[in-house]
């Protein structure tokens, strides 16, 4: 009777856990569906409540509809595949390397990705540039795939040093942080360089294109991000539990069955595929990988059946809260969104740095 009632506390207070978990889940799309409302109908056209409703439903003025399905709507869903395929890619790297403070920016991974970009615009001829150059210029990228595979490769070379870096033995995970370091300021070198060689056109497009906005990815670019951002979370939710197995240490994981070599291996290429995408479409947007799963592992903890979605909800919460802040801090002149998301996670890399004490 004791086992039995033992038993039976035991059931109960697992699923309060649960519900806990999925508490937090549902919160958590409250909240992005509510900033998604709030970035719908924020702007500087003065549409009213009632305009923006009808708009959205395909009625009202072609002037409405045009702003709602042709400037806001894309911003928003480009901020939600773009967050969810950030934050994602930051919470896997974490789990995989074993480090804390990794992410496709701290680990060199979105500048790798940003070189080849600039690459394909620039050498290949994949973008263009519309309008004058600053603020009021328009990027069109002409050869998305072009762009998508050379942002891929920069990405994976740099994913190809991290990994042989992590299987030396005499590494640690902070000094990756360092190596990361090193690589950003590589792939930085190697773009300026490129920038150097072109023409003034051409250089204030990759100039324009690295300050990262959500405003220049179309329907089009918006469905590959979606596309490949859904591909790896199935990936991703498929080995949670493997993800869970290696939070106890690679030699746990192994004793349990996992294939980790295998595991770290697919999921850092896949991560490098997804922050690629990400970069070639909206250009460099720092930190949201390395804020968001922190943030989310407050409430949820470290269990990847949650910790996964969470973590991608609230990687799009963040994007879309920043884009928001950019459109009406200093109206009618949106800022560079890649520069706001750095100043909320420069302070918390510089405080999880402080906190773990000696980086190396």
């Amino acid at each position: 009777m004791r086992l039995s009632a033992r038993s039976s506390e035991k059931a109960a207070e697992y699923n309060r856990y649960i519900r806990s978990k999925w508490i937090a889940l549902m919160v958590l799309a409250l909240v992005l569906f509510a900033v998604c409302v709030l970035a719908v109908s924020v702007g500087s056209s003065g549409l009213s409540l009632w305009e923006i409703v009808k708009a959205l439903f395909g009625q009202g003025t072609v002037k409405s509809r045009t702003i709602i399905w042709n400037l806001r709507m894309p911003r928003v869903a480009a901020g939600i595949g773009v967050g969810i395929a950030l934050a994602m890619t930051g919470c896997v790297m974490q789990n995989v390397l074993r480090n804390p403070l990794a992410s496709a920016s701290t680990l060199g991974v979105t500048q790798g990705a940003s070189f080849g970009a600039a690459f394909a615009i620039v050498q290949l001829g994949a973008g263009v540039q519309i309008g004058n150059a600053g603020a009021a210029a328009a990027i069109a990228v002409t050869n998305p795939y072009m762009v998508t595979v050379c942002a891929f490769l920069g990405g994976i070379a740099t994913t190809a040093v991290v990994l042989g870096l992590s299987r030396i033995g005499n590494v640690t995970p902070y000094t990756m942080i360092l190596a990361g370091v090193a690589l950003s300021s590589l792939f930085t070198g190697a773009t300026t360089l490129i920038q150097y060689f072109a023409d003034d056109v051409l250089i204030s497009t990759v100039v324009y294109w690295t300050f990262g906005s959500l405003g220049r990815a179309g329907w089009r670019e918006i469905a590959l991000i979606f596309l490949f951002s859904g591909l790896a979370f199935l990936y991703f939710i498929f080995n949670r539990w493997n993800y869970n197995a290696m939070e106890s240490g690679t030699p746990t994981a192994k004793s349990l069955g996992v294939p980790v070599d295998s595991l770290i291996l697919i999921s850092m290429v896949v991560c490098s595929l997804i922050s690629a995408v990400s970069v070639a479409f909206v250009g460099c947007i720092n930190f949201i990988g390395l804020i968001a799963p922190h943030i989310v592992r407050r409430f949820v903890g470290s269990d990847y059946r949650f910790l996964l979605p969470c973590s991608a909800l609230m990687g799009a919460v963040i994007m879309i809260a920043a884009d928001i802040v950019s459109r009406m801090l200093v109206a009618p002149t949106v800022l560079p969104i890649g520069a706001l998301t750095s100043f909320l996670g420069a302070p918390l890399f510089l405080y999880m740095i402080i906190k773990k004490g000696n980086i190396t």
